[in-house]
């Protein structure tokens, strides 16, 4: 039986936005009922959705970092539908992965004013896949290769003060405004 994640289908800021299949689950299983795992959840939260999500586009979704964050302008890059990640794309997911990753990775250069743009993906925590776009600010040691995760874990424990949740809510308009017009280049 064909079990679907409970993310709703699929809302963009762009009314004009093209509907993509229904969310699907891949060669990876679904958590036990009635739990999904936790970025279906963030998918299907209104509330994570309203002050988070920038866009759906196409099968990807992309939203900030969930507060508290770590850096400002810290984006994740989700399949819509739950897949673990590039070996279990289906034919549309592999042929926009390039081009959605890319427009992500300029718009987190674009919004945060970093050096480099990392793109990290585990699959632990979650096994449907969110590549995470962090800011590599040059002058700050704290963003440099792993000691991001320093950076992450500090923040996590309270040890390091997380983003603004003000700046972050006002990246996040940003962002939408800019999304929007992707539809139209």
């Amino acid at each position: 039986m064909e079990r679907r994640c409970t993310g709703p289908q699929l809302r963009s800021h762009r009314p004009d936005a093209a509907l993509p299949p229904p969310c699907r689950r891949a060669a990876l299983p679904m958590p036990a009922e009635p739990s999904p795992c936790g970025v279906c959840r963030l998918h299907a939260d209104a509330e994570q959705r309203q002050a988070l999500e920038i866009g759906r586009l196409g099968p990807w979704l992309l939203r900030h970092h969930p507060l508290p964050s770590p850096v400002l302008g810290w984006l994740l890059l989700d399949s819509l539908r739950h897949v673990g990640g590039p070996a279990d794309f289906n034919a549309a997911e592999a042929a926009s992965f390039g081009p959605m990753l890319q427009r992500a990775s300029a718009l987190v250069r674009e919004l945060s004013g970093c050096d480099r743009v990392y793109a990290i993906a585990f699959g632990e925590g979650a096994r449907h896949l969110h590549l995470h776009l962090i800011p590599r600010h040059g002058d700050d040691p704290a963003t440099e290769a792993w000691r991001v995760a320093d950076l992450y874990r500090s923040v996590a424990a309270g040890e390091r003060p997380a983003a603004d949740p003000a700046a972050v809510a006002a990246l996040v308009e940003r962002a939408r405004r800019s999304v929007s017009s992707w539809g139209q280049a």
